[in-house]
């Protein structure tokens, strides 16, 4: 069944007037599942603490997932709601603005010659919350975003640990070092708040020639993934940039 029948379908479910105990679940579903993506940013940052930054990056992914899911949920069940927007934005300030910032922070504090230079990735968190209130106050960005959106900089950058622990071939050395990553740090910081236009991943209409650019990341990404795994995430996101500049290049 695709998937727009089946949000019709439980569309009709929860308008229903059955029990009132149910429905009332149902509609608090996307809000859970918006505190799990918190939970998880905040178990991250735990890890983070206790020194363990592969750890805190799978706690950014598990974030990412129950940040795509609540919004779908939310359509689903048709409960979107400003509660659960903004509870949407408190959860993402956390789990993909503080947690890859002390992420960041570790890892500039492995490589820095200067002891303040680490608090550079400060910036990450605070450049995340303007993100934030800026796509929340945007009318532009219901079908497109304008800036790097906050799930996309925080798996980008929580892959760094995950490559950084097993670059056992030393081919990332380039990029572990205080300059590299200073710039990375300021570049994403950049990129967050910038007017560059990105696609978004959501297909309103079923047809090829609509999708064509969403479509030729989700295949890329595919092969990318399965060949390199966590390695691919970065060369994802770099390409999703890519795919935007051309996509804004041709309109």
């Amino acid at each position: 069944m695709p998937s727009k029948a089946i949000f019709l379908t439980v569309r009709k479910i929860c308008n229903l007037s059955f029990n009132p105990h149910i429905l009332f679940i149902l509609r608090h579903i996307p809000n859970f599942l918006t505190c799990c993506n918190l939970i998880c940013g905040l178990l991250g940052i735990i890890q983070v603490f206790n020194g363990n930054l592969i750890n805190a990056a799978y706690f950014v992914f598990a974030g990412a997932f129950f940040d795509f899911i609540d919004g779908l949920a939310a359509r689903a069940l048709n409960v979107q709601s400003t509660i659960g927007k903004d509870l949407d934005s408190l959860a993402d300030i956390v789990t993909f603005g503080v947690l890859p910032g002390f992420v960041m922070y570790k890892i500039m504090g492995i490589y820095a010659t200067n002891p303040y230079l680490p608090n550079i990735a400060l910036l990450i968190p605070v450049f995340s919350a303007l993100r934030l209130a800026k796509f929340n106050n945007d009318p532009r960005q219901s079908l497109d975003f304008y800036g790097l959106p906050t799930p996309a900089n925080a798996l980008f950058l929580s892959s760094l640990p995950l490559i950084l622990f097993n670059n056992k071939s030393g081919i990332f050395n380039l990029i572990f070092n205080q300059n590299s990553l200073s710039i990375i740090i300021l570049l994403f910081c950049y990129l967050l708040v910038s007017d560059i236009r990105l696609f978004s991943l959501k297909f309103k209409k079923l047809s090829w020639q609509n999708n064509l650019y969403p479509l030729i990341l989700i295949i890329v990404s595919n092969i990318l993934f399965f060949s390199l795994f966590y390695t691919a995430i970065p060369f994802i996101i770099i390409l999703y940039i890519l795919l935007s500049l051309i996509k804004n290049s041709v309109e």
